[in-house]
């Protein structure tokens, strides 16, 4: 196979690396890329990912067999569809399906009419509205963008004024707001495989939302993640699969969009069982660097069952014994504005996977983007990877760079 990845961040490089191992791939591109990319795949230019036709011209150019479609923006801009009309067999939702991460108010709806397990909820597109809608919820007061806001469009606070100040901000910019009750507990990523019928879990994982140790300051796109999760409970992967994942996707086929691709739950494990926080759909980023690090079986393959129907026929999936750490290294100012351009030291090193990263013409790698890198470590068991993991950060050097010293900490 000939597999064509598009993005440009860490999940991409999990991706083209994870594949480079599997025996019936032949050629891997992955496009833009970053620095990182370019060690284990060819990176064609391509103007805009998010342009379907763009897209197509590179993949027909290129003779991809699959294309992978990584981050959210491009599967909710219908590139998948493109994709897929031209022949080209393509992992990733439609843009009618991608709705269940590019619309909140959409995913809820679905959820609802599938009888699956969320918080209440409430659509405010009218700031004379906002008062009373608020008044029915919090504390703890919870505060979505309806649309995609790269993980950063959320606001979980006490303070209801700051919660206010969020929503008018959203919707000042045009943005329709979800305000839904706080549900407390653990929470768990679960990827899915999911070929418009069967649905194939990976492993548990969880991530670390905001930027400060223990848990303080705003939201990011991801600080960290680790997998899998050994204090779950036996058989939780299967029980949100059945609870969760498969009404949902039952629902999504019936209004005539079945879903194929990659379909997270991220979860909150309340006293009432897993409840959704959100779905996103395609692979999560920084979990899958975790998760694809523990993987076995020949990733290539499975995308493609997963694209073609036939994920059914498949073994059950293989994985490594232990446990996988990622610490993300952020950029100075991130999760605001970052600053870009500074060299970076020893990114080239054993499980470094590079997110916003650039060559220069110089040879140096240089940041480019808030998150810049995500350093994984494995080990037998959760202290062993996370020893790795920091190791191995430490190696890495950033002018401003910063990241939290408590992933996975316990």
């Amino acid at each position: 196979m000939r597999v064509l990845v598009i993005g440009a961040g860490a999940r991409e490089h999990a991706l083209v690396l994870a594949m480079s191992h599997d025996p019936t791939v032949t050629a891997l591109a992955c496009a833009p890329g970053n620095a990182g990319t370019a060690a284990v795949a060819e990176q064609p230019a391509i103007a805009d990912p998010n342009d379907a036709a763009a897209v197509v011209e590179l993949a027909r150019g290129w003779s991809a067999d699959l294309v992978v479609i990584g981050p959210e923006a491009p599967l909710v801009a219908g590139v998948a569809d493109a994709v897929r009309a031209a022949g080209i067999a393509c992992f990733g939702p439609s843009a009618s399906a991608a709705r269940i991460e590019g619309s909140k108010a959409f995913a809820k709806d679905v959820m609802h009419a599938a009888g699956v397990p969320t918080a209440r909820s409430e659509v405010v597109d009218n700031p004379a509205r906002l008062d009373k809608a608020l008044a029915g919820f919090g504390p703890t007061y919870v505060v979505k963008d309806d649309g995609l806001a790269a993980g950063k469009g959320v606001v979980v606070t006490e303070d209801i004024e700051a919660a206010r100040a969020h929503a008018l901000t959203l919707l000042d910019g045009g943005h329709p707001v979800i305000l839904e009750s706080f549900v407390d507990g653990p929470e768990v990523s679960l990827f899915c495989l999911v070929d418009g019928e069967t649905v194939v879990p990976l492993l548990p994982a969880q991530d670390f939302k905001r930027v400060g140790d223990g848990g303080v300051g705003p939201n990011t796109g991801g600080m960290g993640a680790y997998a899998p999760l050994p204090w779950a409970e036996p058989g939780l992967a299967d029980t949100i699969v059945r609870t969760i994942v498969e009404p949902t996707v039952r629902e999504l086929a019936a209004r005539g969009v079945p879903f194929n691709g990659l379909l997270y739950a991220g979860l909150a494990l309340s006293s009432d069982g897993p409840q959704v926080i959100e779905f996103n759909a395609r692979f999560g980023d920084p979990e899958t660097e975790a998760v694809l690090a523990l993987l076995r079986s020949p990733l290539a393959g499975v995308l493609h069952a997963t694209a073609t129907g036939k994920l059914a026929e498949l073994p059950p999936l293989e994985w490594a014994e232990g446990t996988a750490v990622t610490v993300v290294l952020a950029a100075e100012g991130y999760p605001g504005t970052p600053r870009v351009g500074d060299p970076i030291t020893g990114a080239e090193a054993e499980g470094v996977l590079h997110a916003g990263t650039r060559r220069r013409e110089d040879g140096a790698i240089v940041s480019s983007g808030g998150r810049v890198l995500a350093v994984v470590g494995s080990g037998d068991d959760l202290d062993a990877a996370r020893a790795q993991a920091y190791q191995r950060i430490e190696g890495v050097h950033l002018t401003g760079g910063h990241y939290r010293t408590d992933i996975a900490e316990f």
